[in-house]
């Protein structure tokens, strides 16, 4: 498979990385010569200098055979004009990133009219899984699949918790409906067994529908206070979105930024908000803004440093949810061991988008790839598969299905039906299936099999 990518920022070194690793021919189209070479020494890829609007420079990345082009420069109008003209070159598919807010409601307009084949938003996408985070405030991180129908969250053992010690067959027996799908133990992850014994810090990965898990939470003491006041600190992009989102909700909303236009623009566009202007990484200041009296703190500035800072200061006064954008994913590992709840990475986020993509592409004959997540820090990928007439599964026992190791099966959605399967279970073509896997390249049914 080939792709060429236009632009070597945050997301296009993200997605030369991820992407080297699937088996794929890339090359990085970048303006800045420096750029360009910090990126071919971290990452197997090729690459040249150039415009990504330029004909010459696309031709000679080889755009006129290439299987996708992604465009992720800076700007908004690049990554839509190139996109044009690579498709018109021959490029099979194209992807374009568009985070202007003037452009958010119409995309179908872009994708459509302009044949674009996906328009991706980093901004926006993080504000969708903040707006899921504060509807399940005692998890760390949530996933979603058919729509809201099954739930993939992350929870901590808290000390002297109920959980704290207990097998995965006891907690089968407990939970009859929730399913553990992963576990984090001192730093180490991985797809449990029936013998796996539980322990206070580790961090489960759990799956059900939502009213299970709001049991589930009240059963084993956590708080499960609902979220009806938020404190956001930070006016940008990610703001914006997420107001749109929260605006439908019945929840006190206080947003602090720096910036007088910024604050005077979200003003206008939220009229039924507070949006204060002002320092929010001064501690006095948010003391003043009552800080401690929110249910919630996000911490959404541009700069990583002011947003842990906050987010601990938070947590330190007690808050019932902290979630905190980090956009640098260096940082990622040294955080694991501090007390941060939600972290949100959006570069994260748009390259398991990005992903899913391909995946679809890679011509899988069994299934398609519809929903595909990176959990627990990335060392784990949750997919769902559209099963097709043709596939080995079908019709098989799972008793009878040679399935690897590592290898978890959580979910068969079959129309109204959630079935977490037994032995005696078989897949037929038209299921929904949701795998968790610690492998990486999974893009068909079938590879769940030795």
């Amino acid at each position: 498979m080939d792709i060429v990518i236009a632009g070597g920022g945050k997301i296009g070194e993200t997605l030369c990385q991820e992407l080297s690793k699937e088996d794929i021919n890339i090359v990085l189209l970048e303006k800045n010569q420096n750029r360009l070479e910090q990126i071919i020494n971290k990452t197997d890829i090729t690459g040249l200098t150039g415009d990504a609007t330029d004909y010459d420079s696309l031709v000679e990345a080889g755009i006129q055979n290439c299987d996708l082009f992604i465009a992720v420069t800076p700007e908004d109008e690049t990554n839509i004009i190139s996109s044009v003209i690579a498709k018109k070159l021959g490029a099979a598919h194209t992807i374009a990133r568009v985070r202007n807010p003037k452009y958010a409601n119409r995309t179908e307009f872009i994708r459509d009219s302009l044949e674009i084949s996906m328009v991706i938003n980093p901004e926006l996408e993080a504000a969708k899984l903040m707006a899921r985070l504060l509807e399940f405030p005692e998890s760390l991180s949530t996933e979603t699949f058919e729509k809201g129908r099954v739930n993939i969250v992350e929870v901590r053992i808290q000390a002297n918790s109920l959980l704290a010690g207990i097998s995965l067959t006891q907690f089968g027996q407990r939970y009859s409906e929730l399913l553990i799908c992963a576990v984090t133990h001192r730093h180490e992850t991985f797809i449990p067994s029936g013998d796996t014994v539980l322990h206070e810090g580790d961090h489960l990965y759990v799956t059900g529908e939502k009213e299970e898990l709001n049991h589930f939470y009240r059963e084993v003491g956590y708080k499960n206070k609902e979220i009806h006041s938020s404190l956001i600190i930070g006016g940008g992009r990610v703001t914006y979105y997420l107001l749109q989102r929260l605006s439908k909700l019945d929840m006190d909303i206080k947003v602090i930024e720096m910036d007088y236009d910024t604050a005077v623009d979200l003003s206008h566009q939220f009229p039924d908000m507070m949006i204060i202007r002002g320092d929010g990484t001064d501690q006095e200041f948010l003391n003043e803004e009552r800080i401690e009296q929110f249910d919630a703190v996000l911490s959404l500035t541009g700069i990583d440093e002011e947003n842990i800072i906050n987010s601990l200061y938070a947590i330190s006064l007690d808050v019932n949810k902290v979630i905190t954008k980090v956009s640098r994913t260096g940082l990622l590992k040294i955080l694991e061991d501090t007390d941060l709840q939600s972290i949100v990475t959006p570069k994260i986020l748009i390259t398991s988008k990005i992903l899913k993509f391909v995946r679809s592409l890679r011509g899988a004959k069994a299934s398609n790839v519809e929903a595909l997540y990176r959990i627990a820090d990335n060392k784990v990928e949750a997919l769902q598969f559209l099963v097709k007439k043709g596939s080995q599964v079908i019709g098989k026992t799972f008793n009878e299905l040679n399935i690897k190791e590592n290898v978890l099966v959580a979910y068969i959605i079959r129309g109204k039906e959630l079935i977490f399967p037994s032995g005696e279970d078989r897949i037929y073509a038209g299921d929904h299936v949701i795998v968790v896997t610690t492998y990486k390249r999974f893009d068909d049914i079938d590879d769940i099999l030795k």
